[in-house]
Order: structure tokens, then C-alpha cells, then sequence
């Protein structure tokens, strides 16, 4: 029939079975579940394959994890949507979600079920969808941007986890094994650090740390 409107594609990326189970539910029947994926590295050759218009991915899964999954994603299928779905509300994983892999929207997995629906019908239509708890996140880094004057924002719980450990000389890879990150993802932290910290070295990093006793000098 002419009139009668497409049903969204969704692929599911999630570890937990019951958990996609539970979100096919909530999506159907207004949207059709074409496909679902335990793994970062399977949502990306679903996705490749199928061509969804949207993922919803998991931020947590082993190997490739979602933001992971969703930055090649960007790269690879531009015009599959991502929409990240996380139990943190945690600065770095909202910004390195939306800023770094080009994520079109964040919800947590505590908002109602009619919330998981608008996201993807607001991303579908081209638009971003923020869990309201977490917007005033963006806000502020906006607000930090515009504002010239204003002092560096201070670094995150996890950015100063890894001030110290750079502080104490350890490599990309040792940050990682250390706080159960990927090596690119310390590198990202560490390349994020210097620009909202307005350093250009380790060294200018570590001196920052020592004055605001980050790092503590025996």
C-alpha cells in the first residue's frame, strides 16, 4: 500500500541475551529488528551487511566495545546510525560517545521504555537524542568551549586516574591494562587532557598534576 509508512531497520548490540530480548520488545512492532549482535566486532559486519538504519549498541562488550564499534562505524557506514546505550552517566563516556565516535545519541538503560523509542525515531529523523540526566553534561563542556576566559574545567575521576599513572612514567598500554581500557582510548584520554588542560607535553602534563597534587612528590 502507497501509504503505509516503513518500519525503521534496527540492529541490536548487545552481551546479554535477555537484554536484547527485552529491547526487541520495546522496539517492536513500530520498528523491525533485522538483526542482533553480542559482540562489537559482529554489530559491525551486521551492520556492514545489513545496513540498518540505526544500531543500538552497547557501550560494554567484549573485544571492540561500542564506542569502539561505533567509531569505525562512522567511518565504514556513515549513514547507519548510532545510538549508544549505557549504564554510565559518566563525563568521559558521554563526550568520547558523541565527540569522539560520532555517536547520534546516548541513552542510559534506566530510562523508561517510551524513552529508548523517541531516541530512535529522533535519531532516525537526522536529529540527536541526550538522556535528559546526562544533557547537562554537553552543556557544560559547550559552555566551557565559548567561554575564553574561563579556567580549564577540572579533569574527570578517570582523567586523573590517568594523570597519576603518566605521572609514574606508564605507557599507553600499561594505562590500559591498569583501568581495563584499550591503549587508543588511554591515548584518546591523554590527548583530551592536554587540550583542556592547554598543554603541549607529558611533562607539562605531570607538572600540572604536581601543583594541583594529583601527583604527590615522596
Amino acid at each position: 500500500m502507497s501509504g503505509e509508512v516503513r518500519r525503521l531497520k534496527v540492529l541490536i548490540a548487545d552481551d546479554h541475551r535477555m537484554v536484547r530480548e527485552a529491547l526487541r520488545l520495546v522496539l517492536e512492532p513500530e520498528c523491525e529488528v533485522i538483526a542482533q549482535a553480542s559482540a562489537g566486532e559482529e554489530a559491525i559486519a551486521l551492520a556492514l551487511r545489513d545496513r540498518p538504519d540505526i544500531v543500538v549498541m552497547d557501550i560494554g562488550m567484549p573485544g571492540a566495545g561500542g564506542i569502539e564499534a561505533a567509531r569505525r562505524l562512522a567511518k565504514q557506514a556513515p549513514a547507519v546510525k548510532v545510538l549508544i546505550l549505557s549504564q554510565y552517566d559518566d563525563e568521559e563516556y558521554v563526550l568520547e560517545s558523541l565527540a569522539e565516535a560520532q555517536a547520534a545519541g546516548y541513552v542510559l538503560k534506566g530510562d523508561a521504555a517510551a524513552d529508548l523509542v523517541a531516541a530512535v525515531r529522533a535519531v532516525c529523523a537526522g536529529k540527536r537524542y541526550i538522556s535528559p540526566s546526562v544533557a547537562p553534561i554537553v552543556l557544560r563542556r559547550m559552555q566551557t568551549k565559548t567561554d575564553r576566559g574561563a579556567k580549564p574545567a577540572a579533569p574527570t575521576r578517570r582523567e586523573r586516574a590517568i594523570l597519576k599513572l603518566i605521572g609514574e612514567g606508564a605507557t599507553a598500554k600499561e594505562i590500559a591494562a591498569r583501568l581495563g581500557i584499550s591503549p587508543k582510548t588511554a591515548q584518546i584520554h591523554r590527548a583530551n587532557l592536554m587540550a583542556k588542560l592547554n598543554m603541549r607535553s607529558t611533562a607539562g602534563l605531570v607538572r600540572w598534576a604536581i601543583k594541583h597534587k594529583i601527583i604527590r612528590l615522596e
